[in-house]
């Protein structure tokens, strides 16, 4: 059986405690566990909202409609940081692995959503792993905003001056503002048929959680 998203984090995690400064490391606690103290399941979007019209730009700059990503059957979106996150170039692979062969047989797209833009290295994460699914731009956290998972961090670090390789200059928004780790499936009338949102990033919707729903839908239909 393949090793849970849970085990490898916590196996990340552990590495960190041995390797990383005392201090950072509080600040990285810190800031997850109040993300997890403030998440508040009302102010997400919810199983059987109608999603409105939305653009997203894959890793090659080309746009995709919402109508577009559903126009063969259902779409799953996996949120994520940015390319270079650590926890993303676990989670991603993961899902590669684990779940696309699933939602494929099951006619379900899978594309992964960050705002990390284009123009500055979102297709790294597809090329470093090889990935069977595309990646997409969600510039400025359009749509994570509008399905309230976007979040900055609670203690408001300061903005870095002239540094290409900070959050804000990768998604272009000046910002330290990010989508909260997300599986959202969404069908091809544009209806939310399953949400799961993980406002700590080292806590991640695993593959049979997601498996487990869809079949669950499969035999209520």
């Amino acid at each position: 059986m393949p090793e849970t998203l849970t085990a490898q984090f916590d196996a990340l995690h552990a590495e960190r405690l041995r390797s990383w400064d005392p201090d950072k490391l509080r600040r990285n606690v810190e800031q997850r566990a109040a993300l997890v103290a403030a998440f508040d399941p009302a102010r997400i979007v919810a199983v059987g909202d109608r999603l409105e019209p939305f653009s997203l730009e894959l890793s090659t700059g080309e746009t995709v409609t919402l109508d577009r990503l559903t126009s063969r059957g259902p779409v799953a979106l996996v949120f994520f940081r940015f390319a270079g996150c650590p926890a993303c170039n676990i989670a991603l692979p993961h899902y590669d692995r684990t779940l696309r062969p699933f939602l494929d047989a099951a006619g379900i797209a899978l594309v992964g959503v960050s705002p990390h833009l284009p123009e500055t290295g979102l297709s790294e994460i597809e090329a470093r792993h090889g990935l069977g699914f595309p990646v997409a731009a969600d510039r400025g956290n359009a749509l994570a905003r509008r399905l309230g998972i976007a979040f900055t961090p609670h203690d408001d670090p300061p903005v870095p001056q002239g540094d290409s390789h900070w959050i804000g200059a990768l998604t272009g928004t000046g910002s330290w503002e990010l989508p909260q780790p997300a599986v959202i499936l969404i069908d091809a009338d544009h209806v939310v048929r399953f949400v799961d949102v993980s406002p700590d990033w080292l806590r991640r919707t695993e593959a049979d959680t997601v498996i487990a729903a869809v079949r669950h839908r499969a035999q209520a239909a």
